[in-house]
């Protein structure tokens, strides 16, 4: 959920400004290569209305678009090397084992952060410290090595984000990044910067979690001769999780799904539900995410797209932390359901009617029936699976009554009254929302019956349930034959 935030807030900034959209699959970490996930990427865009304008799934100038295509033409390799040439950079040859005796040299040396850098890199094998012919002939012999980064000692390093302001950082906390890892593959650090340089990207906006990593970036574009064209950056808050104690988890015990659309983890074949197949509305989906850490400025809270887009700037996004709040994301869907034409529900809700009444559907009122019906209890659900538990009544007679109300109205008079209404509407002609209150106050007024007793129970005789929709206008969408059938036959069953 948070990428897909991240991806919409470069989108509305993008076609705010009349710029394209691009994707890139940043693959360079091959160990967290996940099968269909890129394809689960490009759905989720589709689905939540981000439209690619280039990039993997559509194409464009810039080709190909995933890192891993690149590294095999040799993009990356060949601005290592000039980063080596300049002295910017430098070959590391140290194994996995004299990196870990490192770190923990520097944890028992009472070090707070633990790094290969400008200090830690002394006492290592690098060509730094080793001669140019012990260097050469260790890369003559094929050695393992990676290239690294050469940030300079005690220097400051400013840089500004639209987010943030101007952000200072001093080199002392900034470690020598592996540009080039030892099987030929950039890591994000080298591969991002060539790829915005080469792709003309004019802004980049990511997680708060590359915020430590920027400086050590913005000495790769330094050295590469590229500090004035770089593209702007901005870095989003975090989508916190609802009580606010730390980072929203895919494993988040909200109730809510964490994925746009389902995705079961081939490497774990963990399952999550997404907020597709919650039946969550793509529209609803998109203006709560663009809610999680910004704001219009205004009281208006329902968006379309094209709302978005023209409402959007980076100055109104925090920089703290944004909460997620399950509640109003149901309440987004909700608004977005009210607004939908009937008969569009109508046409999601008619599969489940079939099913569940076993092909009866609205018994040969129509799809007519139905939309009518999704106008009654649209107002009060959340998603239209919930139409069935709250509309079922208007398929099926009740075969049960709500005990509370039964225990509390049910009576000898109460029955009378009912089994009273049931003959005054068999006895009606124009059997309209508006006929059948007055026709129930006066049945009520007859019988010596104070209508607010009474109210509730005869909506349980015809529903089973002690709410729902407006109940008049429930009772004209039932039918005179039904609601008559249905008030005599609770008459029979309650005791």
């Amino acid at each position: 959920m948070g990428g897909v935030r991240t991806a919409l807030f470069n989108y509305l900034f993008a076609k705010k400004h009349g710029g394209d959209f691009l994707l890139r699959i940043e693959d360079t970490d091959q160990t967290r290569y996940v099968k269909g996930a890129e394809e689960y990427i490009v759905a989720a865009l589709n689905w939540t209305g981000i439209k690619i304008d280039e990039g993997v799934s559509v194409g464009g100038p810039h080709a190909p678009y995933r890192q891993s295509e690149r590294k095999e033409l040799g993009i990356y390799k060949k601005y290592a090397d000039q980063l080596i040439q300049s002295g910017h950079a430098y070959y590391a040859f140290d194994t996995a084992e004299e990196l870990d005796a490192m770190r923990k040299r520097l944890e028992a040396a009472k070090v707070a952060a633990p790094q290969y850098n400008a200090v830690s890199r002394q006492n290592m094998r690098n060509s730094l410290t080793l001669s140019e012919d012990e260097t050469k002939k260790l890369l003559d012999a094929g050695t393992p090595h990676v290239i690294r980064l050469k940030v300079p000692r005690n220097e400051e390093i400013r840089f500004h984000d639209i987010i943030r302001g101007w952000v200072v950082v001093n080199s002392s906390q900034v470690d020598d990044k592996v540009l080039l890892k030892s099987d030929g593959m950039p890591t994000y650090h080298l591969a991002h910067i060539v790829d915005d340089k080469l792709m003309e990207i004019s802004h980049a906006v990511r997680g708060e979690e590359w915020l430590p990593s920027a400086p050590a970036h913005i000495l790769i574009y330094r050295y590469l001769g590229w500090e004035e064209t770089m593209p702007q950056l901005a870095h989003l808050p975090l989508i916190l999780k609802p009580d606010g104690n730390g980072k929203l988890s895919k494993r988040d015990k909200s109730g809510l799904p964490m994925f746009p659309l389902n995705w079961t983890d081939p490497s774990t074949n963990e399952s999550y539900i997404g907020y597709r197949e919650s039946g969550f509305f793509p529209e609803a989906f998109a203006n709560m995410l663009a809610f999680l850490g910004w704001n219009p400025g205004t009281t208006q809270e329902l968006f379309s797209m094209d709302e978005l887009i023209q409402a959007f700037s980076f100055e109104r996004v925090n920089k703290s932390g944004a909460k997620f709040d399950p509640e109003k994301t149901k309440w987004f869907n909700q608004q977005y359901l009210r607004k939908k034409a009937d008969s569009e529900l109508a046409a999601l809700f008619a599969p489940v009617v079939e099913e569940k009444t076993n092909g009866q559907g609205a018994k040969g009122k129509g799809q007519d029936y139905i939309e009518k019906v999704c106008k009654l209890i649209k107002e009060k659900a959340h998603f239209v699976s919930e139409f069935w538990e709250m509309g079922k009544f208007f398929f099926i007679a009740p075969d049960a009554y709500d005990a509370d109300v039964i225990k509390k109205r049910w009576n000898e008079g109460s029955a009378k009254f009912i089994a009273a209404l049931a003959t005054e509407y068999k006895n009606m002609g124009d059997f309209t929302a508006a006929e059948a209150e007055r026709v129930f106050k006066a049945t009520a007024e007859n019988t010596g019956t104070n209508p607010g007793q009474v109210m509730q129970l005869f909506r349980v005789c015809l529903s089973g349930m002690g709410g729902g929709p407006v109940l008049f206008e429930m009772t004209e969408l039932l039918g005179k034959d039904e609601v008559v059938k249905r008030l005599e036959t609770a008459v029979q069953k309650i005791k």
